[in-house]
């Protein structure tokens, strides 16, 4: 495959050029439908003449179908995707970044999904997809996950399904989240993945940052201590990388913390500490549930963070990450991390 690959980038240049473009509209559809041509031009970056001649060659071809109310994808369409996308990352190089990525990183694996989720918000959802696929790949016999909160886990509690994991699987917040956006909560999120895959969850019912002596109060409760322990006794993580300042913006953070913040440069965050660019912690929230120095017993750490803004926050956290993460992002992120 890869040698009639590179002798079709040699002589038949505009085909490969053709493919891509199809294989990129029929995606977009796919995560978009019902579409109508004005947006998905929009969303694509081309102009409507050129779509409407793509969109006809498409619709003849009975891979979507067009109707007032948006253009959908056929199950041929469906077929067609599913087949041909290994091949689509290898013409596109995705293969090869993956490789780049994991050696600048160090990390266990790499997977990048096509697309730039600060322009296409639909490549959320394939960041999702791919790690459900990854999670799939790893789960047997007895599982705790261990889910943090934001909005990239709640689009991947979206995209998993009943196959991914065993009935012998447990969902648990990785930490507190009382007074988020409750879509974003990790209690809320554990509680979606639960029900997409036909398992069960627990809950912790605590803020996302407390005080020294309500943190020692709570960590004394029966309950909580109970889900603690499940919590640390997690065999797979799954957890977001957030830009520093929108993190602490999220979380309220007093004057006198974002000071720090700001001061120190921070360009990233995960599980309450805040990097900057050299890895080096500038902040720490005090924060109930899975602390960075737990990840080192976890078998299994899933990082997901995609868009090009969020390379430096991802390159600042991965200086700390365990050697055992692998990274779900997208081509945006990743292009901006090979800059160096």
């Amino acid at each position: 495959m890869k040698s009639l690959i590179e002798i079709q980038k040699k002589l038949l240049p505009d085909l490969l050029e053709i493919m891509q473009k199809r294989y990129q509209i029929l995606r977009s559809i796919r995560f978009m439908q019902p579409v109508g041509r004005r947006s998905l031009a929009q969303s694509l970056g081309f102009t409507e003449r050129v779509l409407r001649s793509e969109v006809e060659f498409l619709k003849a071809q009975d891979l979507i179908e067009i109707k007032t109310s948006g253009m959908t994808i056929l199950e041929d369409g469906m077929q067609l995707l599913e087949k041909i996308e290994s091949m689509m990352r290898e013409i596109s190089g995705i293969n090869v970044m993956e490789g780049k990525v994991k050696d600048l990183l160090g990390v266990d694996d790499v997977v990048i999904v096509p697309g730039n989720s600060d322009e296409f918000p639909w490549v959320k959802e394939e960041l999702g997809r791919a790690t459900a696929l990854c999670m799939k790949n790893r789960i047997s016999g007895k599982n705790i996950i261990a889910v943090t909160g934001g909005s990239t886990m709640a689009s991947v509690a979206k995209m998993l399904t009943p196959d991914i994991s065993t009935s012998d699987t447990l969902f648990v917040p990785a930490r507190g989240g009382i007074g988020e956006d409750v879509r974003n909560q990790a209690n809320t999120i554990c509680a979606t993945m639960a029900e997409q895959t036909g398992t069960k969850h627990r809950v912790l019912y605590v803020p996302d940052q407390v005080s020294k002596e309500v943190y020692q109060s709570f960590s004394k409760e029966p309950m909580i201590q109970e889900v603690l322990t499940l919590i640390r006794s997690a065999t797979i993580v799954l957890h977001g990388i957030g830009d520093a300042k929108t993190m602490a913006e999220r979380r309220k953070t007093s004057e006198e913390d974002m000071k720090k913040i700001l001061s120190g440069h921070a360009v990233g965050e995960s599980f309450g500490y805040y990097f900057n660019e050299a890895g080096e912690v500038v902040h720490k929230v005090a924060t109930i549930g899975l602390q960075l120095e737990d990840l080192e017993h976890v078998p299994n750490v899933i990082a997901v963070a995609g868009g090009a803004s969020k390379a430096k926050a991802i390159r600042a956290y991965m200086k700390s990450a365990p050697s055992s993460t692998v990274l779900i992002t997208d081509e945006g992120a990743a292009k901006e991390l090979l800059k160096g």
